[in-house]
């Protein structure tokens, strides 16, 4: 199954929310993916470079189901504190283990734990996308709560965090995907979100301004 897209969506204006996790592949990622599919619901994918050989087949179906892969580094390490030819290790080997799989690399990065400083940007050729709703998720462990708290900060062009290595963050989407329906927002990748924008290596986003707000 192709998740359908959203050509005719323009999210300068329309309200776009795009849903992203991180720090898979994991045990429960095929079942978000399952999930999602029935939605017709796109996602965007921040790997850890070391679980992505466990998960070939998880990968591949991000590709042909119609999902947006990035880079969440290799080890999940704090880059502010590697000095750069760390920084370039951990970005590279994450790059080439998912090219590996999927045949090409992704041109988006998150930081782990969103920690970045001028030098970091500079030694990132890609965009760098973190978040403007953080669900916490992998701190209560709570669906209902994970949905509350997306629900009462979620505005257009947000960006939400989550995690696809937590099954009770999994098991929240469905409820979180249906509440963001009904509240008329259209769900989308990353790529999507920021179509018609110029972004740059290094540059840092939460979120994308939509009808003039800042």
């Amino acid at each position: 199954m192709h998740i359908k897209r959203h050509p005719g969506v323009d999210c300068a204006i329309a309200k776009c929310v795009a849903l992203t996790f991180d720090d898979g592949p994991g045990k429960y990622t095929e079942g978000l993916l399952d999930l999602l599919a029935r939605e017709n619901v796109p996602a965007t994918f921040f790997l850890l470079g070391q679980n992505v050989q466990q998960y070939p087949h998880a990968l591949q179906r991000m590709v042909t189901e119609g999902h947006q892969l990035g880079s969440h580094t290799f080890t999940h390490p704090d880059l502010t504190t590697l000095p750069p030819e760390r920084v370039a290790d951990e970005l590279e080997s994450t790059n080439e283990a998912i090219r590996k799989i999927t045949g090409f690399a992704p041109d988006t990065v998150r930081p782990p734990y969103g920690a970045h400083n001028g030098a970091t940007d500079r030694l990132i050729h890609d965009p760098l996308i973190l978040w403007d709703v953080d669900t916490l998720d992998w701190q209560h462990h709570d669906p209902a709560r994970t949905v509350s708290v997306a629900m009462e900060a979620v505005r257009g062009g947000s960006i939400i965090l989550l995690h696809d290595i937590h099954k009770t963050s999994v098991q929240a989407v469905p409820e979180l995907i249906g509440r963001l329906k009904g509240q008329g927002y259209s769900l989308v990748t990353i790529d999507e979100l920021f179509a018609g924008t110029e972004l740059s290596g290094g540059q840092a986003l939460t979120r994308r301004p939509v009808g003039g707000q800042a």
